[in-house]
């Protein structure tokens, strides 16, 4: 019988092509995984309410941020994402918000304008209303004592008025927020009151004038448990000595 090669090679390299063919079929291209969506850019507002006021009058700032991380506010320094604020601008001004995030930076602008405010003649207003109108509380940031820097210029004007008005003296009252333990906060409602003090005596203020007394968080401004309250009450607030 005769042998043919041809016989037995042909069905061997079928086959064999029909393996490569079906190991091929298998090895399925896997599509890459989709990039990770990009950072939310800040969204910010700011407005002032009313936007044109009288020296002596306040307004109220209020600002709401998206997408941010680190929020400050021209004069008022680090705000919350959201919030609202009363200031007294003695000039026109343009308050500026800032918001940071991992998407970027984002701004708004809210301008207040101050007009001259007819006076009464200075012999007409008693002393309490020259200390009302001219004395304005400094406030302070969570668990600190440091005069913050949108507070500094309320308080070169507060020694100001002191240094001008050498027959007056104040009581200086430490306040805080009603967080931690009561001897906590009358601790750090003392050194408040004494960190002011030490301002005005450096700006040349005589240190027998100012009298200083801490309140803790015994005698709160507002109650509301939320940050813009917490914040109105780390504070303080001067007073006549009587």
């Amino acid at each position: 019988m005769k042998f043919s090669f041809e016989k037995v090679v042909t069905p061997v390299v079928a086959l064999f092509a029909m393996l490569m063919l079906a190991g091929c079929s298998k090895q399925v291209a896997q599509a890459p995984p989709p990039p990770p969506p990009a950072p939310s850019m800040p969204t910010v507002s700011l407005s002032a309410s009313p936007s044109s006021l009288q020296q002596g009058q306040s307004t109220e700032l209020t600002w709401n941020t998206n997408n941010a991380s680190d929020i400050t506010i021209s004069g008022l320094g680090t705000v919350p994402a959201s919030g609202s604020r009363s200031v007294m601008p003695d000039q026109s001004t343009t308050y500026r918000l800032l918001a940071k995030g991992p998407g970027g930076t984002a701004e708004s602008t809210a301008r207040v304008t101050v007009t001259a405010a007819s006076q009464p003649a200075i012999s007409q207003l008693s002393e309490q209303d020259l200390f009302a109108r001219n004395v304005k509380d400094v406030f302070f940031d969570f668990n600190k004592y440091e005069v913050r820097a949108g507070d500094q210029s309320t308080a070169q004007t507060d020694g100001q008025f002191l240094l001008q008005h050498p027959e007056v003296k104040v009581v200086v009252e430490g306040h805080c927020d009603d967080r931690g333990s009561e001897e906590y906060n009358l601790g750090l409602g003392s050194s408040r009151a004494d960190t002011i003090k030490e301002y005005l005596v450096k700006m040349g203020v005589s240190a027998d004038r100012i009298r200083t007394i801490s309140y803790g968080k015994e005698k709160p401004f507002c109650t509301v448990n939320d940050e813009q309250c917490w914040q109105s009450n780390r504070r303080d607030h001067f007073g006549l000595q009587q």
